[in-house]
């Protein structure tokens, strides 16, 4: 099973080495993977970062784009790979099995998405990351997405031909539009409207480093609210009560875990 990873970078010259380096370790065919880098035109030493990595991307553009869901849209177009996901340049993959752990769950569900665990993580003065969110998805439930209920983005991994099948109007994937909840509204489309049914991989999958645009100030997380709620409204998967938990059920995530 050929997987596609996309991974959008802007001035990622701090981490994006983490994300090249996880890759590499991957006991997963190298012949298998296909590592399309989609670059908004780093004015730092991003590219220069990745062109001194072991593990070169199969696809790399570096060209000024309109935000991150551009340079998503333009990832999936380019995207030959049975399936298709997300490997961001603040990201990199929780341990060297993870595509090998996603093929097998494609292949033992037979289902069209998988999805799992997220960690937010802050770097350590040892080299290391300390764990500041973790996010323990759950099983799916269709009704769970009235409860504000959704996937870490960057765990789910969709066979191609569901990208083909959910396109918009204008023949994009990700809705410009929304500069922050466009994933939000992506998933609650193919999981609402067109009924796609994931299957749960119960495992860390992906480790991000804090700080996205979503959660960075108080500023931003309001902003985010306002686009979940017009993706909640657009897609018809609940009302008020649905952004009121979708907020409000991230508490326990906090909680620290042995």
């Amino acid at each position: 099973m050929k997987i596609s990873i996309i991974t959008a970078s802007w001035n990622s010259e701090n981490s994006i080495a983490d994300t090249q380096r996880s890759l590499a370790m991957q006991d997963y065919p190298r012949d298998q993977i296909e590592w399309i880098v989609v670059d908004g035109a780093s004015t730092d030493r991003t590219i220069e970062r990745i062109k001194a990595g072991s593990f070169q991307p199969d696809k790399f553009v570096s060209e000024q784009d309109s935000g991150i869901y551009d340079a998503l849209n333009k990832g999936v177009r380019m995207a030959t790979g049975d399936v298709v996901g997300f490997l961001h340049a603040d990201d990199f993959f929780a341990s060297p099995e993870a595509l090998n752990r996603i093929s097998c769950a494609f292949e033992y569900a037979g289902t069209n998405a998988v999805y799992a665990d997220l960690q937010y993580v802050r770097p350590l003065a040892t080299g290391e990351f300390g764990v500041v969110r973790h996010w323990k998805s759950g099983d799916f439930c269709r009704e769970k997405l009235q409860w504000g209920w959704m996937p870490p983005h960057p765990t789910l991994y969709l066979k191609r031909e569901v990208y083909e099948q959910v396109q918009l109007a204008c023949g994009e994937y990700f809705d410009t539009s929304f500069s922050c909840a466009a994933d939000y509204d992506f998933m609650m489309r193919i999981f609402g409207t067109y009924g796609v049914e994931p299957a749960y991989l119960p495992m860390v999958l992906v480790k991000m480093r804090i700080g996205g645009v979503s959660n960075r100030s108080f500023r931003h997380i309001v902003a985010k609210s306002r686009e979940d709620w017009c993706a909640i409204r657009r897609n018809s998967v609940g009302h008020i009560h649905t952004l009121i938990w979708k907020n409000v059920g991230k508490l326990n995530q906090f909680i620290p875990r042995r």
